[in-house]
Formats: structure tokens, C-alpha cells, sequence
């Protein structure tokens, strides 16, 4: 996987387009003051986690012994399933904040951003080519610009695009995310069956 490859397949997997309604329903009751300042620190923290899961993966997917294939084909399982909420969205359980609550890690940060599937992502791409690992960093981090710009633009951008605008670009951006996730596990599938072919 190239640099561009990998940090689009982070894009579409934190969804930056999906998560500005949900990012405009957390913050309506922080002052507009204080929301540059909530939301960067949320981000920071969201790359904090991601970078703890690029530069600890492999020893931790050494230590619990799981292997590429294994890894590869409930990699692609995942975002699957992350996907398909993408195309067809359930919008009424996402975690929120109470009346009049500041956010702090959680939804913003986590999930919203550094979710399970760009943990899993984080975790693929660096157990599989460990040795090109300022490339995944490179790519994580044009990968976090690029959401933070659009999460930092999102008044602007709900505005432009509309409730139905978004909508429609998270389901096209689901359906590149489904047939990513359909090649990781069929990869991870024939690497399983490489690995145990007699002879």
C-alpha cells in the first residue's frame, strides 16, 4: 500500500463528512469561543491514541500472537461493518455529552475520530509492513490534517453541502470504504491460504 492508498483509506475510516452533524449536535451548547480551543484539543487527543496504536501495535499484536492473515481478514471484516453504517446510517445512538456539558475524550476524540476501525487500520498497516512505518505516519498525519481541517470547517460546510449534501457524500464514501475492506480480507484470505499450502 502506497502513502496515498493508506491515507485515503484513513480519510474515508474517520469520516470527517459522516461526523459534522454529530460534531455540530456535541458542541451546540459550548460557547463559540471555546470551540476551536475544545475541538483541537480534541483532535490532538484522537492523535495521541492513533500514534500509541502505530508505534505499539506490532509488539502488541506480538504479544496477544495474532497473525497478518488473521489480522488482515478481521481488518477488512471491520471496516465492513463501519462501512455499511456509513450507506445506511443509524444516527440515534451515538454517545453524547449532558445539557450544558463541555466534551472531553469521549465522543469526539473517541469515537468519532480515533475509532475502533482507524485503531484496526493503524494496527494493519504497520503489522503488515513494519519497516515502512514513517511512510503509515506520514499517512496518519496528512489523514488527521485533512479531518481536523474539514471538522474545523464544518459550520462552513454544513452550510455549502446541507443536511443531504453530507449525507450523500458519507454513503459514495462508504461504498469506496466497502470495496477497500472487501480486498483487505480477501488478501488477508489468500495470504491465510499461501501460508498453509502443502508442500
Amino acid at each position: 500500500m502506497t502513502l496515498l492508498s493508506a491515507t485515503t483509506l484513513l480519510v474515508l475510516v474517520m469520516d470527517p463528512l459522516g461526523n459534522i452533524p454529530l460534531f455540530l449536535s456535541v458542541m451546540k451548547d459550548v460557547p463559540d469561543r471555546r470551540r476551536w480551543r475544545v475541538l483541537l484539543r480534541e483532535l490532538l487527543i484522537a492523535l495521541a491514541v492513533l500514534l500509541a496504536f502505530l508505534l505499539a501495535g506490532p509488539a502488541l499484536l506480538a504479544g496477544l500472537h495474532i497473525s497478518e492473515p488473521a489480522l488482515g481478514i478481521s481488518g477488512g471484516v471491520v471496516l465492513f461493518i463501519i462501512a455499511m453504517r456509513m450507506v445506511f446510517p443509524a444516527r440515534d445512538d451515538h454517545p453524547a455529552t449532558g445539557p450544558g456539558e463541555e466534551p472531553f475524550i469521549v465522543p469526539l476524540a473517541i469515537p468519532f475520530v480515533a475509532g475502533p476501525s482507524a485503531m484496526a487500520t493503524v494496527l494493519l498497516l504497520v503489522s503488515q509492513n513494519p519497516d515502512q512505518k514513517l511512510q503509515w505516519l506520514g499517512a496518519l498525519l496528512i489523514a488527521w490534517a485533512v479531518v481536523a481541517a474539514g471538522l474545523l470547517s464544518a459550520d462552513l460546510l454544513h452550510r455549502i453541502l446541507g443536511q443531504r449534501g453530507l449525507r450523500a457524500m458519507e454513503r459514495l464514501m462508504g461504498m469506496i470504504l466497502i470495496t477497500l475492506a472487501i480486498n483487505m480480507a480477501l488478501d488477508g484470505v489468500g495470504l491465510f491460504m499461501s501460508m498453509h499450502q502443502p508442500g
